[in-house]
């Protein structure tokens, strides 16, 4: 569910509500489940066997429940929720792990209230990928929607500190996770992958940086030698328009902004964040807690629906191989 007091309660209720309209998979939360009651007034039923699940599906969200906390107020973050929080993570990814779950699907969380009970990990995509004995680095976010895919390679970095981190050895490592990850969960048997310059115009042959030169070339030759089919760098100012898009199924881009600002754009709503490299399928809606909005029953459920359909469409796609 995420913080319970943020609008993962709501968007996993709305989701269950137009689970026929949006040909849901089944799916149960995990989670605080006053967090559900306190923002919706349809039918919740606690299950304490996963495989449960689908005989409550058609009439009841279904929702493993962790330990009841202190009490719930939507829109107030606190250390209780940061606690919830966590404890749901951590038991809805061992549940995928050992395959009582065939996907994981993540609410946002309020990272600050998380560090203050001794979290250390930038996010939930680390958290997970430890617990799957994933080491951070081969643990690739990929931000995607119905007409855009995008890789930042470089994530949470200070923009200053990107040309320093932008590497042959970490763009060549992004790739290869995203070229696999793209058939394993996404059914793309040749993908097609774009590399964004760092500098305007990538560069322009040197004259407005050589990070394109000196590093992004190397490893786009090394790329293309094992066989990936990859272009770039490009200028990114011209490679997310339609027919910019139709010509690559994944862009993999310099750092944070380059990547979210063009999904986000054109995915706002339906936009998920699924990680690739790891042994089970993780996806999460693109956006965050939203305090602000919480319990006022208007977040929309959009992002966490796609996040939902996609994890089943992988996880389906992975079985199918096994």
């Amino acid at each position: 569910m995420g913080d319970p007091a943020g609008i993962g309660p709501e968007v996993i209720a709305k989701a269950w509500a137009r689970r026929e309209t949006e040909a849901l998979p089944c799916f149960f939360a995990v989670g605080d489940v006053r967090a559900v009651s306190q923002v919706w007034t349809g039918p919740v039923e606690r299950i304490d066997d996963p495989r449960d699940a689908a005989k409550v599906f058609n009439r009841a969200l279904p929702v493993v429940s962790v330990v009841d906390g202190d009490a719930i107020v939507p829109g107030r973050p606190d250390i209780g929720g940061a606690r919830c929080a966590l404890q749901s993570l951590e038991l809805a990814a061992g549940l995928a792990r050992s395959d009582a779950a065939s996907g994981l699907v993540t609410a946002p969380i309020s990272k600050a209230e998380l560090y203050r009970i001794g979290f250390t990990y930038p996010g939930q995509t680390e958290f997970v990928a430890e617990r799957c004995g994933v080491a951070r680095e081969n643990a690739v976010m990929m931000l995607a929607g119905p007409t855009l895919r995008v890789v930042p390679i470089t994530i949470h970095e200070p923009l200053a500190d990107v040309p320093s981190t932008l590497t042959v050895e970490l763009i060549v490592a992004r790739a290869r996770t995203t070229a696999r990850g793209l058939t394993r969960d996404f059914g793309i048997a040749a993908p097609r992958l774009a590399l964004a310059g760092l500098n305007p115009h990538a560069g322009e042959s040197g004259a407005i940086g050589r990070e394109e030169i000196e590093v992004m070339q190397p490893a786009v030759a090394q790329l293309r030698a094992e066989g990936i089919d990859i272009v770039g760098p490009l200028a990114a100012d011209t490679m997310f328009h339609p027919r910019a898009r139709a010509k690559y199924d994944a862009a993999l881009c310099a750092y944070h902004d380059q990547a979210l600002i063009p999904i986000k754009t054109l995915h706002f709503d339906d936009g998920v964040n699924i990680t690739l490299g790891l042994p089970i399928v993780r996806t999460s809606p693109d956006h965050g807690t939203a305090f602000d909005i919480a319990g006022e029953d208007v977040a929309e459920p959009g992002a966490m629906i796609a996040a939902i359909r996609m994890a089943g469409e992988a996880a389906a796609r992975r079985a199918a191989v096994a």
